[in-house]
Parts: structure tokens; sequence; C-alpha cells
């Protein structure tokens, strides 16, 4: 990795209406001291203790990064240092920004998994990503039929062996991102909403009477972020409109790399 000196990140426009910004580190590439020491100093008290609550480095090493990413992606949009930002939590345990006077509506959503975190951005919606390591040991497509609604396992198995792990991810990333859009986690049953995928057209989503909710209010875009990491970005927002993801590769407090676009349907 190149050395790079540690500054402020620089400003950077507040999402359009129509745009979801996603920033996008790989943290096991982050490995330069100063950077992970200068990450540490941006942490709260409170996600110190949960940094030193992991047993093992490699997850202690995911924290720091994609947390000091939350942090330093939040002061491209506002006047406030990364290591000044507040958060609340609701009663599920998402995190929020804490309200001040003069800063943007920034809503924010933090997904990490093995290679790769993603921090995604909005204006005054509901937002919610994931993003999953699909080479991951252990089971899978397995787990469907505990977990997903009935017309995702019968859309999964109907489809040929080689190609179920990957619609499984597909899934998975969609339920997690809506879930966490959402703010209640898995307090939302995972088989009572099921996602509906169609070459050429962007994913939809249909609801079990109980979960009331409108698949109307909702838009999704699947982004691949890499050959093993799948990902999925839920907003908030009518369907039909405009949806555009800005996907921008990044190491807090180094450099940015390559940007692109993805555009829901």
């Amino acid at each position: 990795m190149t050395t790079t000196p540690i500054s402020p990140a620089e400003s950077f426009p507040a999402p359009r209406p129509d745009e979801v910004h996603l920033w996008v580190v790989e943290p096991e590439a982050v490995t330069e001291p100063r950077l992970l020491a200068a990450y540490l100093a941006l942490l709260g008290t409170d996600e110190r203790e949960r940094h030193q609550r992991f047993r093992f480095e490699k997850h202690r090493h995911q924290f720091l990064v994609s947390h000091a990413l939350v942090r330093v992606t939040l002061s491209r949009y506002a006047p406030v240092p990364a290591q000044d930002w507040r958060f609340s939590t609701n009663a599920y345990g998402r995190p929020e920004v804490l309200a001040r006077e003069g800063l943007p509506p920034l809503r924010f959503n933090l997904s990490h998994t093995d290679g790769m975190a993603v921090c995604a951005v909005a204006l005054g919606v509901d937002v919610g990503a994931d993003v999953e390591h699909s080479a991951r040991p252990g089971q899978t497509v397995e787990l469907a039929e505990s977990f997903f609604a009935p017309p995702e396992v019968r859309a999964l198995r109907a489809l040929p062996a080689e190609r179920q792990r990957e619609r499984f991810f597909d899934y998975w990333t969609l339920k997690e991102s809506y879930i966490k859009a959402r703010g209640a986690g898995l307090s939302l049953p995972l088989d009572q909403f099921a996602f509906h995928l169609e070459p050429g057209r962007p994913p939809g989503i249909s609801f079990d009477p109980r979960m009331e909710d409108s698949p109307e209010a909702w838009q999704f875009v699947q982004v691949r972020l890499g050959a093993e990491h799948p990902a999925a970005v839920a907003v908030r927002r009518a369907r039909g409109l405009p949806l555009t993801v800005r996907c921008q590769r990044t190491v807090p407090l180094g450099d940015d790399g390559p940007a692109w676009f993805v555009r829901a349907g």
C-alpha cells in the first residue's frame, strides 16, 4: 500500500434525492501503522470497548477499519471532524447520527465481511446495505428452507445446482439490506417477505400481510463488488423513481480509488 499523508477527508457533495453513495474499502488491504493508529484515535469510548472485546485480531481489524470508514465518510458531507461524530441507537441497535443543529439529515448504514466493508449514505431517507463473502465456508443454500419465504425457496430450488449458491447470496444480501433499512434487524421474520428476481428488471419485493409494508415504498439495487462479494442496497423511496448508487472505492484518510454507478432497473 502506498504511504499517503493522513489528512481530513475531502468534502463531497451530499447525495441527491435520487442517489445513494456507497463507500467501499477492503479492510485487510489497509495495513499502514500510521493509518491504523489514526483510526483508533477516531473511535468513541464505546467503540473502543467493542473493538477490544473481539477475540481474534482479524475481527478487531475489520471493526477498526469499517468504523473509521463511517466517521471519515460522514465528515465528507458536513464540517464535523471525524472524531466528533456522535451516534444514538434505536431499540434494535441500529446507529444513527445524533441530530445537531445545522447538520444535513444524513442517514447511513454499515456492513462488513471478510475482505470488504461498505458504508451507504443517503439524505433524509431510510437506507440499508449488506455485503457478503460468498466463498465463506459453512452452509448457505441449505439455510434457505429455514429462513427464506416459500416463493424464494421454490425459485432457488428450480435453478440448476451450480447456480443456487449465487442466487442464495442474491436473496441474502437483499433481505439483510431491507431489514437494516427498516432498523429492526432480525426481529423481522425473514420468511414473511420475498424477493422476486427477473433478468433485466430491478428486484421486486412482496410482503405477508403481517409485515404491514408496501412494495411500492422500496427500491433495491444489487452491486457486485468483486467475484466473491455480492452486495445490495435498500432505500425507502417510491418505486419507479430514478435511483443511482454511486460506488466509490476508498481508504479512510488515504486515497480514493475509482468510482462507478449502478442504476435501479
